[in-house]
């Protein structure tokens, strides 16, 4: 079925849930008028309507392959590229003296929202390439800079981070790649990377990698990691690609879904690189990319979750099975019904968050302010592990409504749910994710989370007199919420932590995007107000189980032992 973005969503939670109007208030993003933002929505729209989506199932029936070192991508998949990058959709937030656009992070996560749920293999080489921009302009030498950034923003280029190694995966720290200084200001890198995303292609002149490893002298663990640009082609005198450089795809990994993205493993055998940022301070540099990306995987989840929904929505209304009232189509059956309000109403949740994470980012780099820094930090992880649960779960269901025909690939209901599996995985796991909200993102003593509960609540006063029902329940589920913040907070042992850090960063989404469904049920139409209605009652009062979760702490957990569980 064709794919219809979800314009009158990005318009409603810019206009009536994010902070999108401070964001446009400030001198940084004063060029973000509603004009252009209405166009930018419309012609990012049309482009994954029209020429994306086309390209989501041939990208899975005709995977990429690897041809004599050089990998040929999916049909239809260059001229897709092409399209992205002469409508300038990679650089939307790069600064403009490189040839960026300079609009808001928010902005940029609508577009990535979109180009997910048109063909997520394809939008996952621009995402690469935008963080690699994002880490070149906060830590590259001028030098780099110039040449390498307008060519990645222009799409000439694009590029790829090396992290993951087969002994090293979330454990960063135990990478084994070598850096030799070739005492000319390049260095010569060596070792094995896997689970390369876009490692290479056949539509882009060159591929930038950036690329973790240890100078001889670097200390064990993530201190004493550096961080490299390593270029397929070796740029010449002019600024094109040359030489070829001493690197190579060794092989594509046989994925589960994302056939049309290529997943390399890559072999440096003393190529030459620069570096970027300070000597051992490649992790800080790297995590300019990753935070960011961790929004964008975030917001990967989400897209493939709209076009599961949109794919399994159009079934039901189809589907003709069963004594139903009304059209006769399976839609009409209550469980279907319920199945489709959850998915519909979990995405506007999940989208909610993330544009609130983006405009905490583009507030952050407009003002500097550290609490609006604090608000950016803590919005991520839930950003990125509610967004790519929501779009496994949503994907699932999908199949669900689909029935037996959702098992039978012909049917398409499958590729989104194999697709988008790999996100809860990527950029940090999503135990890793909540390990970090509250661990290190309670590390204030819980301000920032309190900020946001406080404002979750301020919003519920304000509901009270034209919805006491709805905002009542917002509110209590909320002042929940605080209670087991500050029980977290007093809990020195990290393991008491630990052991609920999932339960609650799901019950803090589950909290936000109460508060997103309540502003839908006071400023939307009839429409949202019965879907905001469904979610606050029926969805919402889970963050009760989650948070009893949370306070049971770790004793019980560890008191399990591996034996127990081998039994």
């Amino acid at each position: 079925m064709p794919y219809r973005a979800p314009v009158s969503d990005f318009r409603f939670l810019l206009n009536h849930v994010t902070d999108f109007a401070a964001v446009t208030a400030t001198d940084k993003f004063s060029e973000a008028t509603p004009d252009m933002t209405e166009a930018i929505l419309t012609e990012a729209a049309k482009m994954c309507e029209e020429i994306l989506a086309p390209l989501n199932r041939s990208g899975d029936l005709h995977p990429a392959r690897l041809e004599n070192g050089v990998v040929r991508t999916s049909p239809g998949f260059a001229d897709g590229y092409k399209a992205i990058a002469d409508g300038g959709w990679i650089g939307m937030s790069a600064d403009p003296d490189n040839g960026g656009m300079g609009l808001p992070m928010t902005l940029t996560t609508a577009v990535n929202d979109m180009m997910s749920a048109a063909c997520l293999s394809l939008q996952l080489n621009p995402l690469m390439t935008q963080g690699q921009i994002e880490a070149l302009e906060h830590h590259a030498s001028q030098e780099l800079r110039d040449l390498y950034i307008p060519k990645l923003i222009s799409g000439e280029w694009c590029g790829t981070m090396n992290l993951t190694e087969p002994q090293a995966g979330s454990d960063v720290g135990a990478l084994r790649s070598k850096a030799m200084d070739n005492g000319d200001g390049t260095y010569a890198i060596s070792g094995q990377k896997i689970y390369i995303s876009w490692a290479d292609n056949d539509f882009t002149q060159n591929v930038c990698h950036l690329v973790l490893a240890r100078l001889p002298d670097g200390v064990p663990g993530t201190k004493g990691i550096s961080l490299f640009l390593v270029p397929k082609f070796i740029p010449d005198a002019d600024g094109h690609p040359g030489q070829q450089n001493s690197l190579r795809v060794v092989s594509l990994e046989h994925k589960l879904g994302l056939h049309g993205s290529p997943t390399a493993v890559m072999e440096y055998d003393g190529a030459t690189g620069w570096m970027v940022g300070p000597e051992n301070g490649g992790m800080a540099a790297m995590f300019t990319m990753m935070n960011n990306a961790r929004l964008g995987v975030g917001t990967q989840g989400i897209g493939v979750a709209e076009g599961a929904y949109q794919h399994a929505l159009h079934y039901a209304q189809d589907r003709k099975q069963g004594k139903a009232g009304g059209s006769g189509s399976i839609i009409e059956h209550a469980d279907v019904r319920r199945m489709l309000a959850e998915m519909k109403s979990d995405i506007f949740a999940a989208r909610a968050i993330a544009m609130m994470c983006a405009c905490a980012i583009d507030m952050t780099t407009a003002t500097g302010d550290a609490t609006w820094r604090a608000r950016a930090a803590f919005l991520t992880p839930i950003a990125k592990a509610f967004g790519t649960d929501t779009g496994i779960k949503v994907a699932s269901t999908g199949v669900q409504v689909h029935g037996g025909m959702g098992f039978v690939e012909e049917t398409g209901a499958a590729q989104y749910l194999r697709d988008v599996r790999v996100t809860a995985i990527y950029e940090g796991t999503n135990g890793i994710q909540a390990m970090d909200l509250v661990a290190r993102k309670l590390m204030d003593g819980g301000e920032a989370a309190r900020l946001l509960i406080e404002e979750v609540q301020a919003g519920s006063e304000a509901a009270r007199s034209s919805n006491k029902e709805l905002a009542e329940a917002v509110w209590q589920a909320a002042e929940d919420l605080r209670e087991t913040t500050d029980w977290l907070v007093a809990q020195t042992d990290l393991n008491q932590r630990f052991a609920g850090a999932v339960p609650y960063l799901a019950a803090f989404a589950r909290v936000l995007g109460g508060h997103a469904h309540l502003a839908a049920v006071i400023h939307g139409d009839a429409a949202r107000a019965r879907l905001a209605t469904f979610y606050i009652r029926r969805l919402l009062p889970e963050v009760s189980g989650l948070l009893a979760h949370v306070r049971e702490g770790a004793d019980d957990l560890l008191a399990i032992t591996p034996e127990d569980l081998a039994a």
